[in-house]
């Protein structure tokens, strides 16, 4: 899928459709986001089958609020609607790269009853 732009208008969609969704939160003003921008889209060109979206903070402050993104780039993995991964800082392609293996091999079974595991001892 090609690179999109994340709205709080079609957020819900991409969300409940996608298997996997790499978010890059940034904003026009920000020199890090500028410098991650080509890498962001260049390794979203490798990957078809995966949503890569741009969130831009200033205009999406909403999505912004709600993710509580506190220093921009931040990067956000969502794999079967559970976020998997949050960064903040520039991420080099190599990592990106190996992110995106590390989140497409996780055991989503062993995640939800890891998170399962939390929430019973929290409760």
């Amino acid at each position: 899928m090609p690179l999109i732009d994340i709205t709080d208008g079609n957020f819900r969609e991409t969300y409940t459709n996608n298997e996997i969704i790499i978010l890059d939160f940034w904003a026009p003003w920000c020199g890090p986001c500028q410098a991650f921008a080509p890498i962001f889209e260049e390794v979203s060109k490798q990957y078809p089958e995966i949503v890569f979206g741009k969130v831009n903070t200033e205009e999406e402050q909403k999505l912004a609020l709600h993710f509580q993104i506190r220093s921009i780039p931040t990067i956000m993995v969502i794999r079967d609607q559970l976020e998997v991964f949050f960064q903040p800082g520039l991420l080099p392609e190599e990592q990106l790269i190996e992110l995106i293996a590390a989140v497409k091999n996780l055991d989503m079974g062993e995640v939800r009853r890891k998170i399962e595991e939390e929430e019973a001892k929290n409760n």
